[in-house]
């Protein structure tokens, strides 16, 4: 008996850290609207707010939900949440303010609604000209740390020039993506994963969300309406570069984090576009560094 009793505690105490694990990683849903009538979708994990938060950023028309591993990962001991940027998953899809500029003040809204003082942003393609409108818009006083994911800031205009064959493919597929819109993003998305996730279909339906037309100007808006790069010299932050060995732009990446002081850069290999679905250790571990990284203020 008294070795059976033994046995059912070594087996609770080993299960204890995974009981905790789950409880930290339940994962809600919530929903705002912002000061122009969007209603935004964020998940959230997490209830620490001790430590700064973790707001994580998604691509062009694509979601929250694919950052559901560091939802799990980072909630233990901070709260989490990641956005669904307006007209995009199950946000509202709006007419206007498919913009950098605009989602950023979105972000500021957000923050501001949560009670969030203090947080870490990590913008991942799109949301990296997310994270450099901020800054430029509302400075670093909020932010314990930057994350740029797999995207450098944009140059606006000067982009034909500075990235010619990347700013060619990226126009020269805007027909198609308003003539087959479906096949469009559905290829897409299949495109930006090493190995294509368990609720790929999920994840292409909620892409098919953004009306073709909305898409259109948000890439647009994302890749040629604005210079961001000012925005670089702003951040006195801890900074993390974090690119595929394999994106066509790894050199404007690698660039971008020399302009900014102190920035960390890493090319995790064997990865596509979406760097954190394809190796998740590597870039929790680089994300894990960050976040224990004094700030410069």
């Amino acid at each position: 008996m008294k070795r059976l009793q033994g046995l059912v505690a070594s087996v609770l105490v080993a299960l204890a850290p995974v009981i905790h694990a789950d409880q930290a990683a339940a994962i809600g849903n919530g929903y705002f609207s912002t000061d122009d009538g969007a209603r935004i979708h964020y998940l959230q994990a997490g209830q620490d707010r001790a430590a700064p938060a973790l707001v994580l950023i998604p691509g062009w028309t694509l979601t929250a939900s694919l950052w559901r591993e560091q939802l799990q990962r980072f909630s233990a001991h901070r709260r989490v949440i990641a956005v669904d940027s307006r007209s995009q998953g199950e946000s509202s899809v709006m007419p206007t303010g498919n913009t950098p500029e605009r989602r950023a003040r979105d972000l500021h809204e957000l923050l501001a609604s949560l009670g969030i003082e203090r947080c870490v942003l990590v913008g991942w393609s799109q949301g990296a000209q997310d994270v450099a409108a901020y800054v430029q818009q509302f400075g670093t006083g909020s932010l314990a740390g930057v994350v740029f994911v797999d995207s450098p800031v944009s140059a606006g205009t000067n982009e034909l020039d500075l990235n010619k064959a990347f700013s060619k493919a990226i126009l020269g597929g805007l027909s198609r993506y308003a003539a087959q819109p479906a096949d469009y993003s559905a290829g897409m998305v299949r495109s930006i994963f090493r190995q294509p996730p368990a609720d790929i279909d999920a994840v292409i339906a909620q892409a098919q969300h953004t009306p073709p037309a909305v898409g259109t100007a948000m890439l647009v808006a994302d890749i040629f309406g604005a210079d961001r790069r000012p925005a670089l010299k702003k951040i006195d932050r801890p900074t993390l570069v974090i690119a595929s060995a394999q994106s066509p732009l790894l050199d404007a990446q690698r660039q971008m984090a020399a302009s900014i002081g102190g920035a960390r850069f890493i090319a995790v290999p064997n990865t596509r576009h979406a760097v954190f679905v394809d190796d998740p250790q590597a870039f929790d571990a680089a994300l894990e560094q960050l976040l224990t990284a004094k700030s410069s203020r």
